[in-house]
């Protein structure tokens, strides 16, 4: 019993010492700024190391939504999703429960893999589209307030287009699809495709005796993604 009581006492003193010690944090999580990272691989932050690294991260930690202490931040991006899988199981998730203030986009490239696969170009964008226009208009008029919704568009592929020169076409008109369908949904694009243009090291696939088709971002890859989502942040 004693024991019991020196614990509870000791516990009392700790929490007493708690409003002394964060006077100008008052932590009230309930007013804190909620960002979600909504998305693919890149938006998860695959390839980064370690994977707090990833832009989404990185825009947390360098508070660019606002201070560390007053964000609360999620991660809902899942590796090998397409559009449909952010309208699938990522949308409602984040409309319903974490009514984010801020959101970021990344995805589009796995649904390109379909055209690279065979699948009909026109077909594939179109469906982009209308998925990429359920996630940003959804987010846009299902959360009140509206929330900051940027989205990233993509970057080209140079080790493969400098083979096939129809891959950068087709990422070019991708992004046409994105940079319209945010226009539409008054969300704003974070320009990754001239943030990449012409720089080396920002891919995993530049490292000696990487795979031939590795296509995600080293640190410093993240940090360029980073920066573009900045920029648009900042307009």
């Amino acid at each position: 019993m004693r024991r019991l009581l020196a614990l509870l006492c000791a516990v009392a003193a700790v929490g007493a010492a708690i409003p002394t010690a964060f006077g100008d944090q008052p932590w009230t999580l309930n007013d804190n700024v909620r960002y979600m990272s909504m998305g693919d691989s890149f938006a998860a932050g695959k390839g980064a190391i370690p994977v707090t690294s990833g832009f989404a991260y990185l825009l947390y930690q360098e508070g660019v939504f606002g201070p560390i202490p007053n964000v609360t931040f999620a991660n809902a991006a899942v590796p090998g999703s397409d559009s449909l899988d952010v309208v699938s199981y990522q949308l409602e998730p984040a409309i319903n429960d974490f009514k984010p203030n801020v959101v970021t986009v990344y995805i589009g490239l796995n649904d390109l893999k379909k055209i690279f696969g065979g699948a009909n170009p026109q077909t594939v964008l179109s469906q982009l589209g209308a998925n990429l226009g359920e996630t940003l208009c959804g987010l846009e008029y299902g959360i009140t307030p509206t929330p900051l919704v940027i989205v990233g568009n993509l970057p080209d592929l140079p080790w493969i287009s400098a083979a096939n020169p129809a891959v950068r076409q087709v990422i070019i008109a991708a992004n046409g699809v994105i940079a319209t369908v945010a226009q539409s949904c008054n969300a704003r694009v974070a320009d990754v495709f001239t943030a990449f243009e012409g720089r080396d090291g920002l891919f995993l696939h530049d490292r000696n005796g990487a795979d031939p088709s590795e296509a995600h971002p080293t640190n410093l890859g993240y940090r360029v993604i980073a920066q573009a989502f900045k920029e648009a942040a900042n307009q």
